[in-house]
């Protein structure tokens, strides 16, 4: 992960080995990729960020065409099962639909078997459902044994999904650990988000045990804090209080919080 520009994809595709790195030693399973591309590509299986095919060439016919390519290829059929394009099959690829796009690239570099599949920003593009779709089919590809390397800007995407994850800012790895490490590691504030109605008296809750800071905007209310008992001591004190409250919700740290922290909220071209 990390913000445009930081290198992710320069970062990939030097791994993939169709870009040559400046400077540096690359290996993957323990090839080049720049002086063992032919016998790499063999082994590993890539979805581009952009990626195109002829416009009427048909699903079927892409994959035939790509397994034709390797040395060995799995049966193609099943992947059309798995990858909900069965009746997409004699579609011409400018007839499919965006996510159903995704899906044969993906069922593309699947088709020879291989022991690492990279996936570029995967999901970028697609709406929540195709979204949920997509993260369904890396658990699969993960219980049958491959290694997945990704590249996302979805914080949930990353949570739900990675054993590890690298997070990357101009050109640099800044933090590389498991999502629950790098949120542990933060030590990032719990927040109680709720919405008063009528006057709101924040010294009512800012001189409670764990509490850090408040912040308002409009009639929603922030608490952060820390330590277990917080969020129990501000629905204590609100509802003693008499202050009207509605749609409380407790949020925890998550990635989002880390990345943040270590790439800043300025916006990046």
């Amino acid at each position: 992960m990390g913000p445009n520009g930081a290198g992710k994809t320069t970062t990939i595709e030097c791994i993939e080995g169709l870009r040559r790195p400046d400077g540096g030693h690359i290996r993957v399973l323990g090839l080049d990729p720049h002086h063992d591309g032919y016998a790499l590509r063999s082994r590993i299986g890539i979805q581009l960020q952009e990626s195109v095919l002829q416009d009427r060439i048909k699903v079927w016919e892409a994959l035939d065409l790509f397994a034709a390519f390797y040395p060995r290829s799995v049966n193609w059929q099943p992947l059309l099962e798995q990858l909900g394009l069965a009746e997409k099959r004699n579609t011409p690829f400018a007839k499919l639909s965006g996510g159903q796009k995704q899906r044969l690239f993906i069922a593309l570099a699947l088709v020879h078997d291989p022991e690492i599949v990279f996936l570029d920003e995967l999901t970028t593009g697609l709406d929540p459902q195709a979204r949920r779709a997509m993260w369904d089919l890396v658990r699969g590809v993960k219980e049958r044994g491959k290694t997945v390397f990704l590249t996302t800007h979805f914080m949930e995407e990353a949570e739900r999904l990675c054993d590890r994850v690298a997070i990357v800012d101009r050109g640099h790895i800044v933090a590389l650990d498991t999502p629950e490490g790098l949120i542990r590691t933060l030590g990032a504030e719990n927040r109680v988000v709720f919405i008063v109605d009528g006057l709101f008296e924040p010294q009512r809750l800012s001189k409670l045990t764990g509490v850090t800071r408040i912040e308002t905007i409009g009639e929603r209310v922030i608490v952060y804090g820390r330590g277990d008992g917080m969020v129990g001591e501000v629905v204590n004190a609100l509802t003693t209080s008499g202050m009207r409250f509605r749609d409380l919700r407790t949020e925890q740290p998550n990635l989002k919080d880390v990345f943040l922290a270590l790439t800043g909220r300025e916006m990046r071209d």
